[in-house]
């Protein structure tokens, strides 16, 4: 009775830690995203990864969610699971894609009655991937500060939303970037989390934008170690904008050399992350593609 209720005050700690107030603290904070797998063996190695990046006890971590809501029951599931069963605080990601009003409602019933209080909200990309128009659910939201708005008045959540330093591919240029992320701010979002950065410079120009216009926004940029060469054009398609050739040569160097390709990538993630925090980012958002032993090294770098 005694460690079922210690287990159950340790959860109920969990329900409230918030992630804005992490954000907001004096040390930066270090998260880590998985996404959910297709298979038993990958969600082996998934929980794998969860386990072995536990032990660094990571401010909190995010499951993702696929487009139109391919992997919506494995999301909830899966961010219930390590509520339940880590010491860790989840995020859970959450799209427009492909869902009415009213299915929206039921899934963040469905994390509330987890005891998931914290929710990324994302208009998510075109059911036809990038480069398709989007099109809203006939009975859905259209932009992500709606999404944000119906998440804040369901309970009491906390909301991020997602930033783009390379710009959104349907966007024009930084500053309707940041006028997009200061509305979703003005819907009750509390943070945001970047795309991949492989240019530490792009992302301080969306945050020196924001502050310009007076947002309060805090933005976490997201870095993916890249461990080899096949990452570099999945990662360019999924970011919708090419890869900066400061990357791309590098890699370059090692060719066909999957150990020189790996190094640099480390390299390359490392230093961006250093630079990030040096320049004042309120902490890491370690993209894991489910393995641990990329983070893990960065994580120790740093």
């Amino acid at each position: 009775m005694a460690h079922g209720t210690a287990s159950s005050m340790a959860r109920a700690e969990r329900f409230t830690r918030s992630i804005p107030a992490m954000i907001e603290a004096d040390t930066p904070t270090f998260s880590f995203e998985f996404f959910p797998p297709k298979d038993d063996a990958s969600e082996a190695q998934l929980w794998d990864a969860i386990r072995r990046l536990e032990k660094l006890s990571p401010s909190f971590v995010s499951i993702t969610y696929g487009a139109g809501g391919g992997t919506r029951d494995r999301t909830v599931r899966l961010t219930q699971r390590v509520l339940e069963e880590t010491s860790l605080t989840p995020m859970a990601h959450l799209t427009c894609v492909g869902h009415s009003v009213a299915e929206l409602r039921s899934i963040v019933g469905s994390y509330a009655a987890g005891g998931v209080r914290n929710i990324l909200a994302l208009r998510g990309d075109p059911q036809g991937g990038l480069g398709q128009p989007w099109v809203a659910h006939p009975e859905g939201l259209d932009h992500a500060d709606e999404l944000v708005a119906l998440v804040r008045g369901l309970g009491d959540f906390t909301v991020g939303v997602a930033a783009f330093p390379d710009g959104h591919p349907e966007s024009r240029d930084t500053r309707e970037d940041a006028e997009t992320l200061i509305r979703k701010e003005r819907a009750g979002a509390e943070f945001a989390i970047t795309q991949m950065v492989f240019d530490v410079d792009h992302y301080l120009r969306l945050r020196d934008e924001l502050a310009r216009r007076g947002s309060r926004l805090p933005v976490v940029p997201a870095i993916m170690p890249i461990t080899n060469a096949r990452q570099v054009a999945r990662m360019a398609q999924l970011a919708g904008q090419p890869m900066p050739t400061s990357v791309t040569d590098r890699l370059e160097r090692h060719e066909d050399d999957a150990v020189g390709v790996r190094a640099e990538g480390m390299a390359i993630a490392t230093e961006s992350s250093r630079r990030l925090l040096d320049e004042g980012a309120p902490g890491i958002h370690f993209i894991t593609m489910n393995r641990s032993s990329a983070t893990l090294e960065v994580f120790g770098n740093l």
